[in-house]
């Protein structure tokens, strides 16, 4: 072989050197991009939510006190009804059910049930009449009941 010939000058492959870690493809910087936009969105809604229900988690925690002095009498279903009516104005404020009373106060807390739950009629009436009956008609353990599944339908 010539020692002038140009194959002979030319060196083994070899190939490029990595990267690195940093800085990283631009396709990473998108990607981190939208993982701190989705985990921010996450947040603020969460937060949001949380906020939402905080009269639903304080209705549950004055129902549980209720629940500790339950008793039957009138005052007690009288407290009871008062919890229902508030978290009623706060989740139904249109229908103003403060003001109402009797039958109506009945339909209201019917008619927002899941699946409208008529079985529970006969509770509802009367939870409504022991708050002003000398002898309540019910036990407090199936009003507690009934408040516990209203309070569950109202959630945001």
């Amino acid at each position: 072989m010539m020692p002038d010939a140009p194959l002979s000058q030319l060196r083994d492959i070899h190939l490029p050197q990595t990267g690195g870690f940093w800085p990283p493809a631009f396709g990473w910087w998108i990607l981190g991009f939208i993982l701190i936009v989705a985990v921010t969105a996450l947040t603020w809604v969460a937060l949001r939510r949380h906020r939402r229900n905080r009269w639903l988690r304080l209705a549950k925690a004055e129902l549980a006190i209720l629940e500790r002095s339950a008793v039957k009498d009138p005052q007690w279903f009288t407290q009871l009804n008062t919890l229902l009516k508030r978290v009623a104005r706060i989740r139904y404020p249109e229908e103003i059910p403060e003001a109402q009373t009797g039958e109506q106060w009945a339909e209201c807390l019917i008619r927002h049930l899941p699946d409208g739950r008529i079985a529970h009629r006969p509770i509802v009436d009367a939870l409504i009449n022991s708050a002003w009956q000398p002898e309540p008609t019910t036990e407090p353990a199936q009003a507690l009941e009934f408040a516990r599944i209203w309070l569950e339908a109202q959630k945001c």
